[in-house]
């Protein structure tokens, strides 16, 4: 047979994998920051730049697009040439990939500390990024489906499979939850509202889990640590059906980060099935890959890398079972809103992505460089600090979730409410500190990682195409005899991924489409009107300065919560919400009912609170908002605002935004004029008598005792 020479390209795995170790200790480094924000909150909160709420998107998008992203793209670049026998389609292709994809990580970088944002959880990048995603998302893709097609290997390893199912699944997650109203270059609204926006931005925000957190992952998982191990795949069959199952169920379960919302039931309990099926196929996937290790275990004692990748599926394992036990409803009800959350998804984050990365980059850079790793004691010494410190994260906030959860219920033998919010909040510090800690710890980790990673670039030399040799792929193939079934498709990459196309679509098409046929799925409410031109506004700014990510604005039907804030949400309320702002997590307590009630504070109070939150609520760890008192608020966007919300189906009087800031002066007069009273000088053009309108505005369109 004779062979074919070729070369793969190892300069773009290398462009990928430095950029991963930078931008892994950037936005751990950021992740740091906001843990120390909440021990710490008047040292540590530079207005307005870097607040709590600016600096939050910019972690989770530093820590899921250019740390794991960029560990996708070396995985992939380095398996898939070796896998198929032959080098990437493009090196233009690769290239313009590899620094379209930093470009677009600068851009987050800059865009999210100035407040220019969606508002939606893990997809804040505003319109033009959000462009130069789907295009620079296309070029992988395309590049990726070229190298397979040219390929020199009969049948797709299930690494290949993986590949591809996120390639389509991430490109309809991204194009369907980015569809928005662009009113100027780095503002729009989106397309959807309330419950509808709730719904498609979780059926989109859980599977960015689930298909850039997860299924590419798992495809490095079956290539890297059978090459680590020396061993095979325990199971090709299990790993079938890990495949199919997953991609089906996976895309079903977003409702389940919804339960007990204003989210119709049955989208709810569609989520909860599914979410608890998950768990089979999820640990098939840990099976087979903890397995492929039997008989090795002595090596793993001895090998830091399988010391990394065991305790990276472990990880995955801990992770894919507790998601569908927290989307039963009895303990979703005691963790939602809570830092049990926050620990559950840094285990996944810190423990699967993170050490199956450092796994991965332990045991490539030293093979394209043609050298030892530097050093093997440093990356024992990474381990060990990694591994605390996901223990020293982990488990103060699986306590301090379980702490909030317990006293947010409580009642008095009276029948009152046992603790105040901020109680609960206080109570918190010394958990947030030891959360802190273990930051410290894994950050440290990466820190040393990053020394000995470059150290041994520097000890070596870069084999950018590196020599191999293959025999042509046979234009003719014969079926041989007892062949699995399942190997047709293998050989067939264009069905393959146009079956995974039609796997990952039906899900999301019967969740997402009866929301927006049918009327009664969201029945509205007489009482419910379109925002005044001033809490347009200030509803704006409450977006800008990422107040969602700490205040929920959904009352949940529990006795605990209707006592504490007022009458539970309806899907009506929300139809004019562009977007949504329910939140996923009550650092501070729910606004749904803000304005009304008993929770209906003076505009004094507000604005006192927005300028020094600790001094009127001692212990609160919110940040400072004094720069909204100096900041003008931008009326030339008025008009421009409201006619985007007329497109938007929100029912403004045609023309109403030629006048629209004529009612915005009326009633931030109205407000300056009640400050006066109590002595307080702030002219009615400020950000802060804007955000102060929204605040009272909150559940004043609902009835609320």
């Amino acid at each position: 047979m004779q062979l074919e020479s070729f070369q793969y390209d190892n300069k773009t795995v290398r462009n990928f994998a430095i950029a991963t170790i930078i931008w892994g200790v950037v936005g751990m480094l950021v992740g740091l920051i906001i843990a120390l924000q909440l021990v710490f909150p008047t040292q540590l909160n530079f207005q307005p730049y870097l607040n709590f709420g600016r600096l939050r998107p910019l972690h989770t998008n530093a820590v899921i697009f250019a740390f794991v992203g960029n560990g996708i793209f070396m995985g992939v670049y380095y398996s898939l040439q070796r896998l198929l026998k032959t080098r990437m389609f493009s090196d233009v292709l690769s290239t313009i990939h590899f620094w379209g994809w930093q470009l677009i990580i600068v851009a987050a970088a800059i865009t999210l500390p100035l407040g220019l944002t969606t508002g939606k959880e893990y997809a804040e990048l505003e319109w033009p990024i959000d462009i130069a995603i789907t295009i620079i998302w296309v070029v992988f893709g395309y590049n990726m489906f070229a190298t397979i097609i040219k390929r020199r290997e009969r049948h797709l390893y299930v690494a290949v499979w993986f590949y591809i199912a996120t390639f389509v699944t991430v490109a309809v997650l991204h194009l369907v939850n980015s569809f928005e109203l662009p009113i100027a270059p780095f503002k729009s609204y989106s397309w959807y509202a309330g419950v509808q926006d709730a719904l498609v931005q979780w059926w989109y925000g859980h599977n960015a889990v689930a298909f850039f957190l997860t299924t590419p992952y798992l495809g490095l998982m079956y290539y890297f640590m059978p090459k680590a191990a020396g061993r095979p795949v325990f199971s090709y069959k299990l790993s079938i059906i890990h495949f199919w199952a997953l991609i089906f169920l996976y895309i079903w379960a977003g409702p389940h980060h919804l339960l007990y919302t204003a989210l119709p039931n049955w989208a709810q309990s569609i989520g909860i099935v599914f979410s608890f099926m998950l768990i089979f196929p999820s640990w098939g996937g840990m099976i087979n890959g903890l397995l492929t290790l039997r008989g090795a275990w002595d090596k793993v004692r001895e090998d830091v890398i399988l010391k990394f990748m065991v305790v990276a599926v472990t990880a995955y394992g801990m992770s894919t079972f507790e998601g569908p036990m927290l989307s039963l409803k009895s303990i979703n009800a005691v963790a939602h809103f809570t830092d049990w959350i926050i620990a559950h998804v840094h285990i996944g984050g810190l423990g699967w992505n993170g050490m199956l990365t450092f796994g991965i980059l332990y045991w490539l850079i030293p093979r394209i460089y043609k050298t030892n790793l530097y050093s093997k004691k440093l990356a024992n010494i990474h381990f060990w600090l990694a591994t605390l410190g996901i223990l020293f994260y982990a488990i103060p906030m699986y306590w301090a979730g379980w702490q909030q959860a317990s006293m947010w219920k409580q009642f008095t033998e009276s029948g009152q409410l046992k603790y105040q919010f901020l109680e609960t909040v206080t109570y918190m510090a010394p958990f947030y500190a030891m959360r802190a800690l273990g930051g410290v710890l894994y950050l440290s980790g990466a820190i040393v990682a990053m020394v000995n990673i470059f150290k041994t670039i520097g000890q070596g030399t870069l084999v950018a195409n590196e020599d191999a040799e293959a025999p042509a792929l046979d234009k003719e193939y014969t079926k041989h005899t007892g062949e699995h079934w399942h190997r047709w498709i293998e050989r067939k990459p264009t069905p393959l991924l146009v079956l995974s196309l039609v796997v990952i679509l039906i899900g999301g098409m019967v969740e997402i489409i009866p929301t927006f046929l049918v009327k009664s799925n969201i029945p509205t409410i007489s009482s419910v009107k379109p925002y005044t031109p001033l809490e347009l506004q200030g509803r704006d700014i409450y977006v800008r300065e990422g107040c969602y990510t700490c205040h929920s604005q959904m009352i949940r039907p529990f006795r605990s919560e209707t006592e504490r804030y007022g009458e539970y949400s309806k899907a009506g309320e929300f139809v004019f919400d562009h977007p949504f702002q329910w939140g996923s997590k009550r650092t501070g307590p729910d606004l749904a009912r803000e304005g009304a009630g008993n929770l209906k504070k003076s505009n004094t109070w507000h604005l006192n609170h927005l300028e020094e939150p600790g001094a009127i609520s001692t212990g609160s760890v919110m940040p400072s908002y004094a720069f909204l008192i100096e900041n003008n608020l931008d009326t030339a966007t008025t008009s421009t605002k409201i006619n985007a919300m007329r497109t938007l189906g929100v029912p403004y009087d045609a023309g109403f935004a030629v006048k629209a800031n004529e009612a915005l002066m009326k009633q931030a007069h109205e407000i300056t004029a009640s400050l006066k009273k109590d002595g307080i000088d702030v002219p009615a053009n400020k950000e802060v008598i804007a955000l102060i309108a929204y605040l009272q505005r909150l559940g004043t369109d609902i009835n609320n005792k």
